[in-house]
């Protein structure tokens, strides 16, 4: 007769582990000492066990996740060589960013594009010139990442004005599939709370689906950023997709997963001491895979301050071509179910979005505040008690303001401005800007070396 293994062992209930942490504690109090209580105003315990399960039953997405390679179009002729040598060495699909008009013949040549995933994100709005790129590929492998609201809240501006955004983005969804994305990753990259992303990124969609209707749901993919609050992370893209089946059934839209574009955040990268971009990025990746990415591009270590380089490119792909291939995480996407901890702030992520998503849209909507503000408001306030937390080095950055090697040099390695450029343009709404949490501290240690 076979005995589970399990069976031979005596169940202790939470209550139990609690007495028996308490003496363990000798007299110091379990919830200050351990409850760990995180900006979203989620209460982490010290375990978790089968009681804090939820019975969540979002799933990730059946297929493997896709390796991205991000490319910038300067020179289409370069741009198409540095695709193909991406797609020969392991990637399966490649986002081309545009700021303006390009010949996509000649950046596709020689690019099976039936095959590839293909992603276009254009710093403009061109309905006609999107409709001809559509029609040229004919694939519903290939998405454009338009967000005409994301613009305005990163910008300040329309691209024309709301009319004819509007009317544009309407010509191109109509005739195009996976036409709109919403731009999730700004609201990371400015520093908002995981609660505040979710909803932020719900309010945001569901202004593309009160203006062209519930059919638009299946067109609308998603760009998020993760962070390194690993677990938390995992949690926010499971928490997004339980969100948007709820939105999308309020619509009696057909029940489509959502299609999750995802990057590695900059908020935490830094200039100095820059190979410990390498740990971030690292388990940046995996909170993608296992929080259910489709898609996942990673950042090279060194993006924030060299130019795209062959070596920098080629490591980051190569984390991702490691965990899908040797750590064999493409079959393995799906351990982090059943993950007592994982779920409970899974459903507490999800509950605190939904409660915020609500207030907005009984406020007016997403426009609706972000015109008058307050979205700004509430970001800059989050981003600010982040910021306040890194200078108190209450958030570490290895490296950066902790464990500092006072001897490393970086003015002369800087290719690019690493930092928030200032815009003096006139706007219609105050905009969103990306920062990064460490510029404070890096201003101040290369003037340090200009004056040494």
């Amino acid at each position: 007769m076979n005995t589970p293994l399990f069976d031979n062992f005596l169940k202790t209930t939470p209550a139990a582990w609690k007495n028996k942490i308490q003496v363990d504690l000798r007299g110091a109090d379990y919830n200050d000492t351990l409850l760990w209580r995180t900006q979203e105003g989620i209460v982490v315990k010290p375990f978790y066990t089968a009681e804090d399960r939820t019975n969540l039953k979002i799933e990730n997405p059946k297929t493997e996740f896709n390796i991205c390679e991000t490319i910038f179009i300067d020179d289409e002729k370069i741009a198409n060589s540095l695709a193909i040598n991406a797609l020969k060495r392991g990637a399966n699909s490649i986002q081309f960013i545009a700021k303006k008009t390009f010949d996509y013949r000649k950046l596709l040549g020689n690019i099976n594009v039936k095959s590839v995933f293909i992603y276009f994100k254009f710093s403009f709005l061109d309905d006609s010139f999107q409709l001809e790129i559509s029609k040229f590929i004919n694939s519903d492998k290939t998405y454009f990442q338009t967000d005409i609201i994301g613009n305005l809240a990163e910008t300040g501006n329309w691209f024309f004005n709301l009319k004819e955004d509007f009317i544009k983005l309407e010509r191109i969804q109509r005739n195009t599939t996976n036409s709109i994305a919403v731009s999730a990753d700004l609201y990371q990259n400015c520093g908002a709370t995981i609660t505040q992303q979710l909803a932020y990124t719900l309010a945001h969609a569901n202004e593309y689906l009160n203006k062209y209707g519930s059919n638009v749901a299946k067109k609308i993919t998603f760009s998020f950023s993760v962070g390194s609050n690993y677990f938390f992370e995992i949690a926010k893209l499971k928490a997004f997709r339980i969100l948007w089946s709820l939105v999308i059934k309020e619509y009696e839209a057909e029940d489509l997963e959502a299609h999750l574009f995802v990057q590695p955040s900059l908020r935490n990268k830094t200039i100095y001491d820059y190979n410990v971009n390498l740990l971030r990025t690292t388990s940046e990746c995996m909170s993608a895979i296992l929080g259910g990415a489709n898609t996942i591009s990673n950042v090279s270590y060194d993006a924030i301050f060299h130019k795209s380089n062959e070596f920098g490119n080629r490591i980051s792909r190569n984390q991702l071509l490691i965990f899908q291939q040797e750590s064999s995480l493409q079959k393995g996407k799906n351990v982090a179910e059943g993950s007592y901890y994982i779920e409970s702030i899974t459903e507490q992520l999800a509950e605190n979005a939904l409660t915020l998503f609500k207030q907005i849209e009984k406020s007016g909507g997403f426009l609706k505040q972000l015109k008058s503000g307050i979205i700004q408001k509430k970001i800059k306030e989050s981003a600010k008690k982040e910021e306040n937390g890194f200078l108190e080095k209450e958030v570490i950055l290895l490296g950066t303001n902790s464990l500092q090697n006072k001897e490393e040099k970086m003015q002369q390695a800087l290719e690019l401005y690493p930092f928030v450029k200032q815009r003096n343009i006139k706007t219609i709404v105050s905009p969103l800007t990306r920062n990064r949490l460490s510029e404070s501290l890096e201003k101040e240690r290369l003037n340090a070396e200009k004056g040494s």
